[in-house]
């Protein structure tokens, strides 16, 4: 009798398993997104549920962070290890004003919290300039993580994401977040709403805040996050969140408008929820249309080139 009903609750499991499935797949059509680049995808699975241009590699401005907070993690140096902010030994690539003092000093770990939930970016560069051998060995150790990733679309030239430079694809950029989100800390500092930075030596305080808005909302259950913005990459955002009871990731790449990777959160978890996305504006959809000709271009020269 128990291996009657045990065979039964296993089949009607498939029977469900298969229709949510079939559900997915058929809303395939009902999906549509502002940003130009994109993937979304489940944190223990490898498949990716959509993608868009997944495979493109593109600027990711600074959810090249996310790369630099996986590798100081990973270099075992303490935490609890109080960093002194030196004078850049090169220019920034873009804009890089900082409220930080030069010579100050703060902790490893609230440097790489406000390099992730606040993108400051004179702390990822101090991260860079204290790792084991020197700011060069730095970014060869980010290159080096994503071979071992398996992101064969990326290459790393700075650690902050100042540089057009930066570049990987939305499916590179998940697994970067499937690795970055094993590293508890990386999910808390990204998502720690506010928080007052005390430095010393001289000695002040300067407070924060998160650069996602969707963190600020419990109601999207926000356990990674990582905006970025560059005039080259677009409005860029990576993030983990709970969506039907699942963890999520989604990545979007190179958005219209500041507002638009919520936009296209919102229309992931509408999708998830009930397999229609809903549309975008006619706004971004030409926005696209143009960096999809910009992309193509490139592409020909490129090729043209070599």
């Amino acid at each position: 009798m128990f291996r009657r009903y045990a065979a039964a609750a296993v089949l009607i499991g498939l029977v469900f398993s298969t229709a949510a499935l079939n559900a997915h797949q058929g809303a395939a059509d009902n999906f549509h997104l502002a940003s130009v680049n994109a993937a979304v995808a489940y944190v223990d699975s490898d498949t990716l549920l959509q993608d868009k241009n997944a495979d493109r590699p593109v600027p990711i401005a600074s959810l090249t962070k996310l790369m630099m907070a996986l590798v100081v993690m990973e270099s075992g140096e303490p935490l609890t290890e109080w960093l002194a902010v030196l004078p850049r030994h090169k220019d920034a690539p873009n804009n890089a004003y900082s409220r930080i003092r030069i010579g100050s000093e703060l902790r490893r770990s609230d440097m790489l919290r406000i390099a992730l939930m606040s993108s400051e970016n004179l702390a990822a560069y101090t991260l860079a300039r204290h790792h084991p051998g020197g700011y060069n060995a730095f970014v060869a150790d980010m290159n080096k993580k994503a071979l071992t990733l398996g992101m064969s679309n990326s290459v790393f030239v700075d650690p902050t994401g100042l540089s057009e430079r930066n570049r990987a694809s939305a499916s590179d950029v998940v697994k970067l977040v499937r690795a970055a989100i094993k590293h508890p800390q990386i999910g808390d500092y990204s998502t720690t709403r506010y928080f007052s930075a005390r430095f010393r030596q001289p000695r002040y305080s300067l407070a924060y805040g998160n650069t996602n808005a969707l963190v600020h909302r419990d109601s999207w259950g926000v356990s990674l996050s990582k905006t970025g913005y560059l005039t080259e990459a677009g409005r860029c955002l990576a993030m983990v969140s709970k969506i039907t009871g699942k963890e999520v990731i989604t990545v979007f790449l190179d958005s219209f408008g500041s507002r638009s990777p919520m936009g296209d959160a919102g229309r992931v978890k509408r999708w998830l929820t009930t397999g229609d996305s809903g549309e975008v504006a006619g706004a971004a959809k030409r926005y696209e249309q143009t960096k999809n000709a910009q992309y193509a271009e490139g592409s020909e020269s490129m090729q043209a080139t070599n």
